[in-house]
């Protein structure tokens, strides 16, 4: 499936674009179902063992496990399962997952050729990515329903959540769906054509009514995007955006990852970021799994041994989001 002219005309002036079938969910996505699938029997004996879940829930299809891991943990177990590091509080031993099937799908060719046709031939695997496997919202506590990598995503800008140096970069966001994603389940909301508006007011309080960007700050017709398994969204870095709460009675699971030029600022330069595909010097590719796992596992010890770095630009005082 390959970008139209017509698709980049779309994205150009809504600051979005839908790519049907750019991944074959048997091919691309599945080897990555399988890996979490192993990983969360892994990590559901484990906390059966250590007296943290009362149950290994090993009989239950992986969405109503994830569910009721996600009810006895309190949400607590994104991190596990998250391939980037979280922005504060990180350790020598944080969790996260860095296996061969997410790195294939991050330099999948099928995702990289549709990506070329927005960041051009020479393309860099940004480092602020995610996995979200969203549980019912009724697993999870109040506290853990809004704003973190199991509930719903407050509207922002993905440029608004990376540092100033990246504000000339040409950074693509691009949301995959790996389960069915409906306005039951929490799909994304979009504003058509907020990228216009240029980068909107953040802020970080904690009133959830006034996290992300307030509702006088956001612009843009808000469209919901449902997708199914192999599409793939692209988002200018400005264009705003939000997801529905999980009301359904199963897990919505994506990733959302960011590429762009390759020598150009990714806005979390502590975290390592690699050359996913280059026309000019293809030997500058990054192709084995361990070697970027094992610069994650760099990064956190150096992050774990220093002061925690700024990742918001957005002072949290502003008396706007009071």
């Amino acid at each position: 499936m390959t970008i139209t002219r017509s698709a980049l005309d779309q994205f150009e002036e809504d600051g979005y674009v839908v790519g049907e079938g750019i991944l074959d969910p048997d091919e691309d996505l599945q080897p990555v179902i399988d890996e979490y699938s192993e990983l969360l029997d892994r990590l559901a004996e484990q906390w059966h063992s250590e007296g943290v879940l009362s149950s290994a829930y090993e009989d239950l299809p992986f969405g109503e496990r994830l569910s009721e891991i996600a009810r006895e943990t309190e949400g607590r177990y994104v991190n596990w399962l998250d391939i980037s590091l979280p922005q504060k509080g990180i350790q020598p031993d944080t969790p996260m997952h860095h296996g061969s099937a997410v790195f294939e799908l991050l330099r999948n060719p099928r995702l990289l050729d549709a990506v070329e046709q927005f960041v051009g031939p020479e393309i860099f695997s940004n480092p602020v990515q995610h996995v979200r496997i969203k549980p019912p919202e009724r697993y999870l506590p109040e506290s853990a329903r809004n704003g973190s990598l199991a509930g719903r995503t407050f509207w922002h800008q993905d440029l608004g959540v990376v540092t100033e140096e990246a504000d000339d970069s040409n950074i693509l966001t691009v949301w995959l769906p790996v389960t069915e994603a409906t306005e039951d389940n929490g799909c994304l909301v979009v504003g058509r054509g907020s990228h216009a508006n240029g980068l909107g007011l953040h802020c970080y309080t904690g009133d959830p009514d006034r996290q992300g960007i307030p509702q006088e700050h956001r612009a843009g017709e808000q469209v919901a995007v449902p997708m199914r398994p192999g599409d793939a969204l692209f988002m200018n870095k400005l264009t705003m955006h939000a997801s529905l709460p999980n009301v359904s009675d199963d897990i919505r699971w994506s990733f959302d990852l960011r590429y762009n030029p390759t020598g150009e600022a990714t806005g979390r330069r502590w975290f390592p970021g690699f050359v996913a595909r280059s026309r000019s010097n293809p030997d500058s590719e990054l192709r084995d799994a361990e070697t970027w796992a094992e610069r994650w596992r760099s990064a956190r010890a150096e992050l774990a041994s220093s002061d925690t770095p700024g990742f918001q630009r957005w002072d949290p005082n502003d008396p706007q989001c009071a």
